[in-house]
């Protein structure tokens, strides 16, 4: 039956698919999983990294930005303790007081006021007209008389320009009065400026009503309810220092870290981007994605190569396998053949028996003085020898094919190699004479007996002088078989002067099913199991060849030369040289 090619091609590639699949499958899941812990710890240190990093940033400008409202407010302190509310309502001893804090504090101080407990102010240093100016609604004066100092919210005021004021509350001849000082909001709003990270990493403050008490550099109204959520909840719990991230109204992803000012009234709040604060880390798990990716193809690349490389073998394995069943089958035929042809041969061979045998009878009835007058008398007897002679003949032959033709028999006797060789010839010198074949045989007579399989080595012998005859059948030729003793070694030599065989076929001659005859005319089995059953012997087989010049075979049959010498069938030279040593 065909093998069916389509089918095959199928098979063959859903075995690749599912090789290809394993691979792939059986290498990623590892590093899936692998880096997925990776990432997910780098992560964690990271953003705690990067936490910990913006909230020791925020409370260091929280400590600036109380260290010096604390400061100012103290030097109003000392001037309002230091100086009385007669001296410092003097304009000009109140312009010499703030020219005395601007030297020592640049221009943070933009102006100083003393103002009486009804709210007027009755003194003004600065450069404003605000003599006079009445703050008893404002609110700030509300809560400035009420307590002993007070630090505002920044506000437009009557400057109509954003500012901050620190009063001091005094008390001269029973009644309160105050020193007010106007914060410069450009020397303010510089120490949160300064806070920058990042391309959108920045700071500002507000107060507990959400209002910006600095100048924003970006658009922080898209997250003012984040901001306001977090007051009520931080006002709620007391809490310091805070981190959160939230993702505001633009869907955008922002890490916010708060810390409460003076005394809780505002709130130092830090904004930037989440992409922006972890970029180090985006960039490292691009980084790791790209070579995920390179990792994945190439594990997919390789699984291709190597399913293509197993599928090829298995591919390369079957099709011998099958090809080995083939001859298998087909040595099996040639084997049914030979059990048959040594049948048909026991059949022949008793007729041809009686037919040689009544020949004989008739050749002596033809002795009787009755047949001797015949005419054709010498006729009668010539046939009767051409029959005798021709029966002896066949039954010789089917007795040579019967010998063949008998199971192998492994067991190992003692054998004269010589006689083997010249039976394997007589078998083999009817094919020999009609392929125009010369045999010729130099034996060396005095070669021992060698403890042999008998019919393994005749198997050998007829394999390698049917080898020869084919080689030289179509021009005919020479065959030369030689014997001689080397050594430790009986040399048996089988040349040809035939064809010869390619170099690049030489290697391979002795390679099971390997043949160069047609379809049908060889198996490839032969010279491989003659170089089976010789290295199971201990020898060695080797041929060397020659295109158009022939071939020799050169078989080495190892002896042991001190047991052929105790029983006496040993070589004669050998043992006599033993002898003489």
């Amino acid at each position: 039956m065909k093998p069916n090619k389509k089918s095959d091609n199928v098979y063959y590639q859903s075995l690749g698919r599912k090789v290809i699949f394993q691979i792939t499958i059986m290498s990623l899941i590892p590093i899936f999983i692998v880096s997925c812990i990776i990432l997910f710890q780098f992560q964690k240190a990271n953003h705690k990294k990067v936490h910990a990093h913006l909230v020791e940033l925020v409370l260091k400008h929280k400590q600036n930005i109380d260290s010096f409202l604390t400061e100012k407010l103290n030097d109003i302190q000392v001037v309002s303790k230091l100086f009385s509310y007669p001296d410092l309502s003097n304009e000009l001893f109140l312009e010499n007081k703030l020219a005395l804090l601007r030297q020592g504090f640049d221009a943070v101080f933009v102006d100083l006021g003393v103002i009486d407990d009804k709210g007027l102010q009755v003194a003004y240093a600065g450069p404003f007209k605000l003599l006079k100016a009445d703050y008893s609604k404002a609110e700030w004066f509300t809560n400035a008389i009420h307590s002993r100092y007070f630090i505002s919210d920044v506000f437009l005021g009557l400057r109509e320009h954003p500012h901050f004021i620190i009063a001091v509350r005094q008390k001269w001849e029973g009644r309160y009065w105050i020193l007010r000082a106007t914060i410069d909001f450009k020397a303010f709003n510089s120490l949160v400026k300064n806070l920058r990270i990042g391309k959108t990493g920045f700071a500002f403050i507000i107060n507990k009503k959400g209002d910006f008490q600095t100048k924003s550099f970006f658009d922080s109204t898209a997250s003012k309810e984040n901001i306001l959520n977090f007051l009520k909840c931080c006002m709620n719990n007391e809490c310091e220092d805070y981190v959160f991230e939230r993702t505001d109204d633009s869907g955008t992803d922002k890490i916010y870290v708060a810390s409460f000012l003076k005394n809780g009234d505002w709130l130092l709040l830090y904004q930037q981007d989440a992409g922006d604060a972890f970029s180090d880390f985006n960039h490292a798990r691009n980084i790791a994605v790209m070579l995920i990716l390179v990792t994945v193809l190439c594990v997919i690349l390789y699984a291709v190569l190597f399913s293509k490389n197993v599928v090829r073998r298995i591919k390369k394995s079957d099709t011998e396998s099958q090809a080995m069943n083939e001859k298998v089958i087909e040595t099996g035929k040639l084997a049914t053949v030979g059990e048959l042809a040594a049948g048909i041969a026991h059949e022949i061979n008793n007729p041809v028996a009686i037919m040689v045998e009544e020949a004989g009878w008739i050749e002596d009835l033809l002795e009787e003085e009755e047949f001797e007058e015949s005419e054709n008398f010498d006729e009668f007897q010539r046939a009767l020898k051409q029959i005798n002679t021709q029966g002896k003949r066949c039954k010789e032959i089917t007795h040579k094919l019967l010998s063949f033709a008998r199971k192998t028999d492994s067991r190992i006797t003692e054998l004269q190699v010589n006689e083997l060789l010249e039976d394997m010839v007589a078998l083999s010198a009817q094919r020999a004479k009609y392929s125009n074949v010369e045999i010729n045989t130099i034996l060396d007579n005095d070669l021992p007996e060698i403890r042999l399989s008998h019919s393994e080595m005749q198997q050998v012998f007829l394999n390698l002088i049917n080898n020869a005859l084919d080689a030289m059948e179509n021009k005919g030729g020479i065959l030369n078989i030689e014997s001689r003793l080397s050594d430790d070694y009986v040399e048996i030599k089988i040349s040809d002067n035939g064809a010869g065989i390619p170099a690049a076929n030489l290697e391979r001659i002795f390679d099971p099913f390997f043949t160069t005859k047609p379809v049908g005319k060889g198996t490839g089995l032969g010279l491989s199991i003659c170089y089976g059953i010789i290295k199971k012997m201990g020898g060695d087989i080797e041929a060397e060849s020659l295109i158009d010049v022939g071939t020799t075979f050169k078989i080495k049959l190892p002896f042991d030369k001190k047991s052929s010498c105790i029983d006496g069938k040993d070589d004669v030279r050998e043992c006599s040289k033993k002898e003489s040593d």
